[in-house]
């Protein structure tokens, strides 16, 4: 019978350029926000803020002034998804349990969100963006391991996190209005597919260093 190992007290790991500037900003919302407002609402929120940005990047094929809805539901989906945890420990209303299993599940069907509807446009491959979504389900995927078996849930790689990543998400999006497909010659690709594979690549890298790293230090203790 497979057993399955205790699960450890979980250390968060948040080393990303915006953290400590971001914590000061979410404590002060959190402080002013009506007591109607709960974590749920705010994770439901957050899930809207995605399907804003499919529909924005999808819509972006037909129109690129639709790209204007992809920057605005990057904003909601920062608000909701960075507040909701967030509200919990300031209110002292934390569910452990209940609280990592939503938010990381509607994290994942986000991200599907967000990739998919930017494989959609007519600026990045499909196969190109569900190749990005793959490297950051992967390591998604060594984060949740290493919290169950090391105690370490890693936010953050290379100083980015998540907002970062919304950030650099925000500035490719600004460009594809301001700039649009950008051909490179001859290749069939765009300027955009060459990013978003660049960093699919660098991802998947960085799963592959992470779960070597993790495993050399289980065989040494």
């Amino acid at each position: 019978m497979l057993k399955v190992p205790e699960m450890k007290p979980v250390q968060r790991i948040q080393a990303n350029l915006l953290a400590k500037a971001e914590r000061r900003a979410l404590t002060w919302m959190c402080a002013r926000l009506p007591a109607w407002v709960t974590p749920d609402v705010l994770t439901a929120l957050g899930l809207a803020g995605a399907v804003m940005i499919f529909a924005g990047y999808a819509l972006s094929a037909i129109h690129p002034v639709w790209l204007w809805a992809v920057v605005g539901g990057f904003v909601v989906h920062w608000f909701g998804d960075s507040l909701d945890g967030s509200l919990a420990r300031f209110r002292q209303i934390e569910r452990p349990d209940f609280g990592y299993f939503i938010d990381h599940s509607t994290d994942g069907l986000a991200n599907l969100l967000i990739l998919a509807g930017l494989g959609l446009s007519p600026f990045v491959r499909l196969d190109i963006a569900l190749f990005a979504l793959a490297g950051y389900l992967l390591l998604s995927i060594h984060a949740f391991l290493a919290a169950r078996v090391v105690g370490e849930l890693r936010l953050s790689y290379l100083a980015a996190g998540p907002t970062e990543l919304r950030l650099a998400l925000i500035a490719v999006t600004l460009a594809m209005f301001a700039f649009g497909a950008l051909p490179v010659t001859d290749t069939g690709l765009t300027a955009f597919d060459l990013i978003v594979g660049f960093v699919g690549v660098v991802m998947v890298i960085l799963f592959v260093v992470q779960t070597l790293v993790t495993t050399r230090s289980l065989t040494l203790k």
